[in-house]
């Protein structure tokens, strides 16, 4: 019996490790980019949650493959001693800054994530190590024809550091360490940050939802 297929909503390439790595050895299932995805409009993930955004993204875009299953998910950076900013905002936090930052970040020659990265670095500096404590949130939603089928939580505490370690990962990776593991989430493989990961916790409650409905 071949694999289904189900389907990820997403056009982040670190995303798609991600998930590459949580599916590393799992034959019940085949997780594939949802075809055309590129080519498919865009929608403003404008809810006040995780699971909102998810949902939303999820809801849509089963709607171009009919009968399947299609996961999307929404995920976060939480940090206490900024009132658990940036959240929702995670992937915007730079474009939220100052007018004064808004002009530097659409002209910044780095990435978007190393704008983020610099934004909570400034954030931060006058906290100290012990006050830096945050945590990564992922909110997974599957749906089929529009419909939203459950919804998955996963997250990972760790402290936010002065700078950047480790050339793996995507956004907030390389300053999020985890202390039990004494490396950041962009020090780990694929395969290592996917044991530990909040998106590695979501997906595989999805999976144990996936196979009890089969």
């Amino acid at each position: 019996m071949l694999p289904e297929k189900v389907f990820i909503a997403t056009s982040n390439a670190g995303k798609l490790r991600d998930f590459a790595g949580v599916t590393a050895g799992i034959d019940a299932i085949a997780l594939e980019l949802l075809p055309g995805f590129s080519a498919l409009p865009s929608i403003e993930e404008d809810g006040e949650t995780f699971e909102a955004n998810a949902c939303k993204k999820a809801g849509f875009y089963s709607g171009y493959a009919p009968g399947a299953i299609v996961l999307a998910d929404d995920s976060g950076l939480e940090v206490v001693a900024l009132d658990n900013a940036p959240g929702v905002r995670s992937a915007r936090y730079a474009a939220d800054d100052s007018e004064e930052f808004k002009t530097a970040y659409a002209s910044f020659s780095h990435s978007i994530d190393e704008a983020n990265n610099r934004r909570l670095l400034r954030e931060l500096a006058k906290v100290l190590q012990e006050k830096r404590a945050g945590r990564f949130v992922c909110a997974l939603a599957a749906a089929r024809d529009g419909r939203i089928l459950q919804t998955f939580e996963g997250e990972v505490r760790g402290t936010i550091l002065y700078a950047p370690r480790g050339e793996n990962g995507f956004g907030y990776d390389p300053l999020f360490y985890l202390p039990e593991l004494g490396k950041t989430t962009a020090e780990l493989t694929a395969i290592e940050k996917a044991k530990v990961s909040h998106r590695g916790q979501a997906f595989r409650k999805f999976l144990e939802w996936y196979k009890n409905q089969r």
